[in-house]
């Protein structure tokens, strides 16, 4: 009878079930087949007991068709920008998600939007911030990169930019949705309550429902976009992460591309875009390995919440997050469509 090794067999069985593991949780393994795009709809209180059928297949629905929309933009061997564009605009055209129509409405009832986007091949990025009228700020943005000096405009100065670039303008009017004026209403009721002059909306409004994507295109080229509308109830024109370089966005073709979701005032503080990109930089890290340690040794343990995705040169791909659920997904070189919205997916 020929020797069996024991210690062989195991080893093979626990590859096995780790290899396994990977592939039903969504992360993604060095030897599967690369991933081309990579979005998400935001992180937050996302559970199964709060969302009947019907709204989860219409999230996922839409959910795969921003991925449809970019992959389609890669294999015609369009730019890792333009498959970043139009995903992300198909999300801002959704009410689903915070971000464009549909997006949170601030203290005085009307939405003020953010965006920003970058390119892992030459660093150059552009940002909106604050802006009422413009229908995608994600185009915006990328007029900021494309035909500007600078890398972020608000307010009054980005929408008169926006116009000079023949971007299409919206009345204010057009963001707003009966969902987010009752979440409005809701939370300004709690602070009436509260009796806190300074309330945080984030205790008791988790879902943050900020937009983003990350693509890797035919050239090697990563770029990586998110667009928000903030904070339900948000004052004195707040300003998170989401159109900030290196907090809630950021693309190095050397390391990776990542957009993040959640509590921006953490994610500023912690640069948290940027800090994955240097962890692969500087200490050798994998792009899974940097992204976990990033969320669950720095953001976690400092109280922030939320998540983000990341993709890198080689197509490996990541979405860590420390809340209920993220909206997310991913579409591979083949075109195979992966969505998943909650933790235990």
């Amino acid at each position: 009878m020929q020797f069996i090794n024991k210690p062989l067999i195991i080893f093979l069985f626990s590859s096995i079930l780790v290899l396994a593991h990977y592939v039903v949780s969504g992360q993604h393994a060095n030897y599967e087949e690369k991933v081309v795009l990579v979005i998400h709809g935001g992180a937050g209180t996302i559970s199964k007991d709060n969302m009947s059928d019907d709204l989860e297949i219409e999230y996922r629905k839409t959910l795969s068709d921003a991925l449809n929309a970019g992959y389609e933009i890669l294999k015609s061997g369009g730019s890792s920008l333009e498959a970043v564009r139009t995903s992300i605009r198909l999300l801002e055209d959704s009410p689903l998600f915070n971000a464009g129509k549909g997006a949170v409405l601030t203290n005085k009832g009307f939405a003020e939007l953010d965006a920003s986007i970058m390119q892992g091949a030459d660093l150059r990025a552009g940002a909106v911030a604050g802006v009422r009228k413009i229908k995608n700020p994600i185009d915006a943005a990328i007029e900021v990169m494309q035909a500007s000096p600078h890398v972020m405009l608000s307010g009054n100065g980005a929408e008169n930019f926006a116009k000079s670039r023949n971007l299409v303008l919206v009345k204010p009017n057009y963001f707003v949705t009966k969902t987010r004026i009752e979440q409005l209403r809701k939370v300004q009721e709690k602070d009436k309550t509260s009796g806190s002059l300074h309330p945080s909306p984030l205790s008791y409004d988790k879902k943050y429902g900020t937009v983003g994507a990350v693509a890797l295109d035919v050239n090697g080229d990563l770029t990586a976009g998110t667009s928000t509308g903030g904070m339900t109830n948000k004052k004195f024109g707040r300003i998170g992460d989401s159109p900030i370089i290196g907090a809630g966005t950021y693309a190095n073709n050397s390391t990776c591309g990542i957009s993040c979701t959640g509590h921006g005032e953490y994610f500023m503080r912690f640069v948290v875009a940027y800090d994955v990109a240097a962890k692969m930089e500087y200490e050798g890290k994998s792009l899974q390995a940097a992204a976990s340690e990033v969320v669950w040794e720095k953001l976690e343990k400092a109280g922030g919440k939320g998540g983000l995705i990341g993709l890198d040169a080689k197509g490996n791909v990541t979405m860590p997050f420390n809340t209920e659920g993220m909206y997310r997904g991913y579409i591979t070189e083949s075109g195979s469509i992966y969505t998943f919205i909650f933790k235990d997916e």
